[in-house]
């Protein structure tokens, strides 16, 4: 059976001149990263140059990844990185991008048309916690990663992820109540 190359070794056949390996990696995590950064920044344009860049920056600094970490986890931080930079650099009164949001794909126009709200007050609340609960959610929910997983990724205890998950979880319940979403 073909089994398939670890990270560290492609990273390796990376600082060895072949710069194509690179695009292993890229492929193996570009889309749960772009997911990431998606629901961190809400706008697709801003996260597809967000995850472009943060790969180039993971490229350029290649020789500084330890090999004994896991790949996925040192692209998030620095994909996470780049959204909080983006997020800084924008103006706090900049309303929330729509343009993020996937269409829902049911044919009945009113049930697509309350998903959509759905997502959009979803959004809203995720966008008001703090990027430390954002980020558990983000990595547990979405993305579904396990929590040692998502503890490595933050480099955090496990059992802070799960705590913090936790508070997450009652926080976005309070910000969707507010929001008069009662569930």
């Amino acid at each position: 059976m073909f089994e398939e190359e670890t990270d560290s070794a492609i990273v390796e056949r990376c600082r060895k001149g072949d710069v194509e390996a690179f695009g292993t990696l890229v492929d193996r995590y570009q889309r749960p990263i772009f997911h990431a950064v998606l629901h961190s920044v809400w706008n697709y344009e801003d996260a597809r140059e967000i995850c472009q860049q943060s790969f180039l920056k993971a490229f350029e600094h290649l020789d500084s990844f330890n090999t004994n970490l896991k790949f996925f986890s040192w692209i998030y931080r620095i994909a996470m990185n780049e959204s909080i930079n983006h997020l800084k650099a924008r103006r706090p009164s900049e309303p929330l991008q729509e343009d993020g949001v996937y269409p829902s794909a049911t044919p009945d126009p009113q049930v697509a048309f309350e998903a959509l709200q759905r997502t959009h007050m979803v959004h809203r609340a995720m966008a008001a916690l703090e990027e430390k609960y954002r980020a558990v959610l983000i990595l547990c929910h979405i993305l579904q990663l396990s929590y040692r997983d998502a503890a490595e990724s933050l480099n955090l205890e496990e059992k802070t992820v799960k705590s913090r998950l936790f508070s997450a979880r009652q926080l976005l319940r309070e910000q969707l109540e507010a929001m008069g979403h009662a569930g």
